[in-house]
């Protein structure tokens, strides 16, 4: 098993039916009780402990999904209420060595839980019309509603992946 990519990286070259955005918004719905479930028990020693050599820790992936997610719910409503909008990137590697990332997970498990009761009631509210509109990454470019769905649907399985494969290794 590849140990950065566990389930693989995202690909999607189909057609983005409403099916498969339905089932994208399971998969960022279910996330917050996933995590929770996966990390609960951990003690501290096994929380700053990392996936994979040179990787972060279960403690920093954590609040890494809290900090990606935020930017990705921003950013669906930038592309909804603007034409292609422009958004900034940030620098993921140098947030996970800020302060806060070494605070206790229950504050992002908390925020994730809340984050995701109102990003996937946004996205439920959306029409196909607006799974359609864009917002321009400077580094990617233009991405749609839709695409992006998938992506963070990808994202939180793929860092619950670093974790469940860790806790399977490590026989926790």
């Amino acid at each position: 098993m590849n140990e950065k990519y566990p389930i693989g990286e995202f690909q999607f070259d189909g057609e983005i039916t409403n099916i498969i955005i339905n089932e994208w918004i399971n998969e960022i719905e279910d996330l917050p009780r996933l995590l929770k479930n996966t990390v609960i028990d951990l003690n501290n020693e096994q929380l700053d402990t990392s996936y994979r050599s040179g990787g972060w820790t279960v403690r920093q992936v954590i609040h890494h999904l809290a900090d990606s997610h935020m930017n990705a719910y921003i950013r669906l409503k930038l592309a909804i209420t603007e034409e292609n909008p422009v958004i900034k990137p940030y620098d993921e590697k140098e947030w996970a060595e800020l302060y806060d990332y070494n605070l206790p997970i229950e504050i992002s498990l908390s925020l994730i839980e809340a984050l995701h009761k109102r990003w996937c009631s946004l996205l439920r509210d959306l029409s196909p019309t607006d799974m359609e509109r864009t917002f321009k990454h400077p580094e990617s470019g233009s991405i749609s509603i839709g695409k992006n769905i998938g992506i963070y649907a990808w994202h939180g399985k793929h860092h619950l992946a670093h974790i469940t494969s860790l806790c399977k290794r490590k026989d926790w």
